[in-house]
């Protein structure tokens, strides 16, 4: 018998192999129904199941906590071994563990691995064979599998649980467990009925996630654990293998190809703003000589698993990806990470990183941003469903962000105080390689702090700086803004210093952009202090840089600080027209909605006076365009609205147009046919890839009008 343990009792149809005596743990355990006695074998499993001689830091007391049947939240870092805290209690407890997590290439690899190892595991998701699934439940009747891997989409089937109930589940661990928080950067709804299903199992639960703010662990002990607090385990956000960079945007793509040209050989991921974007790079990477793909939604399924294996088996590949790629792949030599446009929160580019050197060798980061990448991120915020104090906090992150970009000293102790960790100065990021040059910045702070105090916090930077620069506008002399004591006190600066001055303060956070004002900056309680000369403020010199001359500029439709209000009206315009089932220009042209943005109309006389609006639409539409234009949020379709923020959004507003522009058929003379939202939302989101596919769809008379338009789309997408 064991001194440390006595006897332990083993499932022997679990684990496969001999085992010696190293538990470190003084306990007895139980497995299943077949019984065998052995000696401990806690160590033996991390080493001959694992291949691991020993625990990573702050692993052994989770994997206690959830041996011991402890309700846990664990919060580690990406590539701390998040996996092993649950797999391993998995073995050492009686019954099945569930581990539900988001994502099919995830599911798969840590089944093949544990397979690999001698643990009876499945998983039951949409990619598997019939073959596959028959072996799954036929495991779980003969009462010897171990881990059962299930996405939260199939929570939502009452079947589920009452199948778990029946297999004698003992445990859920939950992978990712930020996908249950609104605040987190990857929500997933079907999350919510986790705790649901563990009320009914009445079972304990481990969840994991690599990253979480406050709101975000706040948030997941509401879901998860809402009768008792769970033990929370928080074991560092510091991964110093990885050096920290970031550099403003001067030639994209050359600056990227710069910085792999001289890892080459290395297997590397280069994170893109848009499908275009990763799949044109990635050619240029092919041109310059190295082995790169492209990866994101838009794929087909088959090259996405594809791109996915390439990725886990080749040395020294690149890849090219949206944010679609990553959090299924667990590479751990992947020697650098590039974000060539700004990620669009703090915790995604933690999480994003994290997935550089997770073999704890030496790796690398560059971000790239610029103007652009904030202004695309801002409007993603304002035009998103969420409630104004929702987008106010997201504008926060996203100052967070910029805060970590424009930092004066050392990137990590910025990135660690964010989830309110200390750091002394790296010495492994780019600002302790080379310190920046900084400068008292407190003067044209205030200056701007006071443009934006005197004219009510209602206007954003390009209004602003004209009248710091004392650019008398037509928009300047309207509102009588020549007058104020700031105007043209900044003139010593040019337009594209006072961006980057704006921008600093936004890493300060002494500024946000307010929602319900469309933009407009307004002033934090950080900006007081400054504003009444109690206190200083240092910018950076480097990033304060002289205009750039551009040629052939694309000119704006509106102004920069009407962009958010533009995009609030175009989603009205489109809900609108959904319900009429007609294209948006028949409610108003986007001259209309260009006017509205910039004039600002605050009542019906004022509407009526815009281009484009007679009796008729002033009457039907007039109150409904003030409400977004004096602060009320845009509404659009229902059906649309599920699609928000996936790939299929984007992908009915094509169908949507396509089918009013057939509706009338080719000739424009065939009887009226349309198909409802309900309909072009399920073509959207199932993507058919044939004809067939389409008429069991929409039925033979919509096929025929609409099928090879809506696959051309489909194809294209």
């Amino acid at each position: 018998m064991c001194q440390n343990c006595g006897i332990f009792k083993v499932h022997v149809s679990s684990i496969k192999g001999n085992f010696s005596c190293r538990n470190p743990f003084n306990m007895r355990v139980e497995l299943g129904n077949t019984l065998i006695e052995s000696q401990c074998v806690h160590a033996s499993i991390l080493k001959d199941v694992f291949g691991h001689d020993a625990f990573r830091a702050g692993q052994q007391e989770i994997v206690d906590a959830v041996i011991a049947g402890r309700d846990v939240l664990a919060i580690m870092p990406t590539g701390g071994g998040k996996s092993l805290c649950y797999q391993m209690p998995a073995l050492l407890r009686e019954g099945v563990t569930v581990v539900i997590s988001p994502l099919i290439a995830l599911m798969r690899d840590q089944v093949t691995a544990l397979r690999a190892a001698g643990v009876n595991a499945g998983a039951l998701t949409s990619g598997n064979t019939d073959e596959e699934i028959e072996e799954v439940f036929q495991a779980l009747e003969d009462g010897v599998l171990k881990l059962l891997y299930i996405a939260p989409e199939r929570l939502a089937n009452p079947g589920t649980s009452l199948m778990l109930r029946k297999v004698g589940v003992s445990l859920i661990a939950v992978d990712e467990a930020h996908c249950v928080s609104q605040w987190g950067h990857d929500f997933r709804p079907d999350y919510l009925r986790i705790g649901a299903l563990r009320d009914d199992l009445n079972v304990p639960l481990a969840a994991f996630t690599a990253t979480a703010d406050q709101e975000t662990r706040d948030e997941i002990c509401q879901r998860l654990f809402a009768k008792s607090p769970p033990e929370l385990f928080l074991r560092g956000f510091d991964r110093p293998n990885i050096h920290l960079a970031f550099m403003a945007k001067a030639t994209p793509r050359a600056q990227v190809l710069n910085f792999v040209k001289k890892r080459k050989g290395h297997a590397g991921i280069i994170y893109c703003g848009s499908r275009a974007k990763c799949e044109t790079l990635a050619q240029a990477l092919r041109a310059e000589g190295h082995q790169a793909m492209h990866y994101h939604a838009g794929m087909e399924a088959e090259n996405r698993r594809i791109a996915e294996a390439r990725f886990q088996r080749e040395d020294g590949l690149i890849v090219c990806a949206t944010v679609a790629f990553g959090m299924g792949i667990d590479k751990p030599d992947i020697r650098y990470v590039v974000h060539a446009d700004l990620p669009k929160s703090m915790e995604s580019y933690y999480q994003e990183i994290g997935r550089a050197g997770r073999d704890g060798a030496a790796a690398e980061t560059l971000t790239l941003y610029g103007a652009d990448d904030i202004r695309l991120r801002r409007s993603q915020i304002d035009e998103g469903l969420a409630d104004a104090v929702r987008k106010q906090a997201d504008h926060g992150r996203l100052n967070a962000l910029l805060g970590l970009a424009e930092a004066r000293a050392c990137r990590r102790q910025v990135l660690l105080g964010y989830f309110d960790e200390s750091s002394e100065p790296c010495g492994n990021c780019d600002l302790c390689d080379t310190p920046p040059k900084i400068f008292d910045g407190t003067t044209h702070v205030r200056m701007a702090l006071s443009a934006i105090l005197r004219t009510g916090e209602y206007f954003g930077a390009g209004h602003l700086i004209d009248i710091l620069r004392g650019n008398l506008t037509d928009k300047v002399r309207t509102k009588g803004h020549q007058d104020l004591p700031t105007f043209g006190v900044g003139k010593d600066y040019s337009k594209g210093e006072w961006q980057a001055v704006f921008r600093q303060m936004m890493g300060y956070d002494l500024i946000r952009p307010d929602v319900e004002r469309f933009g407009a900056f307004r002033m934090t309680q950080a900006a007081r202090p400054i504003l009444k000369g109690e206190k200083s403020i240092d910018l950076r010199r480097d990033t304060i840089v002289k205009e750039l001359r551009r040629t052939a500029a694309v000119k704006a439709l509106v102004a920069e600080e009407d962009e958010p209000l533009l995009s609030a009206l175009k989603a009205k315009r489109r809900a609108l027209a959904d319900d009429l089932q007609a294209p948006a220009y028949v409610v108003f042209p986007d001259a209309t909605l260009i006017a509205m943005a910039t004039s600002k109309p605050r009542d019906l006389d004022g509407f009526a006076a815009l281009p484009g609006v007679g009796a008729k639409k002033l009457t039907r539409y007039g109150k409904v365009f003030l409400e977004v234009i004096n602060g009320a949020m845009a509404d659009v379709h229902p059906a649309r609205r599920k699609l928000a923020g996936r790939d299929a959004g984007g992908l009915y507003d094509q169908l949507q147009k396509a089918q009013l522009t057939l509706s009338k058929g080719h000739s424009g003379l065939d009887k009226p046919l349309v198909c409802s939202a309900s309909l072009l939302s399920k073509i959207a989101e199932v993507k058919p890839q044939d004809i067939a596919a389409i008429e069991r769809l929409l039925g033979s008379k919509y096929a025929d009008r609409f099928g090879e338009a809506f696959l051309d789309i489909i194809r294209a997408d």
